[in-house]
């Protein structure tokens, strides 16, 4: 019997340190919050997000929600299709569709660098036009808070 109660109050006390301990997620930094990068694809002279263009955004935005943003880079690109001027239009209106999507995601505004490049180097050496330029990329520098 003392047996038994000298168990039960080393098992109580063992627990109630426990309790008092910080857990592991206090103890433990997140490795998590690193530089990512991925592309938001779009459809030929299209501006406007697909569903899989907006999937992309919400899945980046989450990979660094908790981690300090310190930049966020999102430069608009264009194939070579049409007219030199349309095409930097079309990557500038990208470039802020998914820009306006990372904000409405949480992402903090001021750390945004916008930037559209247009068609240039939507042609490859042998002069075919590059149609998996039709995106932006984005790429969000974090680090652990």
């Amino acid at each position: 019997m003392r047996l038994i109660a000298g168990v039960l109050v080393v098992a109580a006390l063992a627990s109630a340190g426990c309790m008092s301990r910080p857990g592991r997620e206090a103890l433990v930094e997140r490795t998590d919050c690193v530089p990512i990068r991925f592309d938001v694809y779009f459809a030929t002279d299209q501006a406007a997000l697909t569903p899989t263009a907006e999937e992309a955004v919400r899945l980046g935005a989450g990979q660094v929600a908790g981690c300090a943003v310190d930049r966020v880079r999102v430069l608009g690109l264009a194939d070579a299709q049409g007219g030199a001027s349309a095409n930097l239009d079309l990557s500038e209106r990208r470039a802020r569709t998914v820009t306006a999507a990372l904000e409405a995601a949480g992402l903090p505004t001021p750390v945004f660098e916008v930037q559209a490049a247009g068609a240039t180097g939507a042609t490859t050496a042998d002069g075919a036009n590059a149609p998996m330029r039709r995106r932006t990329e984005v790429l969000i520098e974090a680090r652990p808070r």
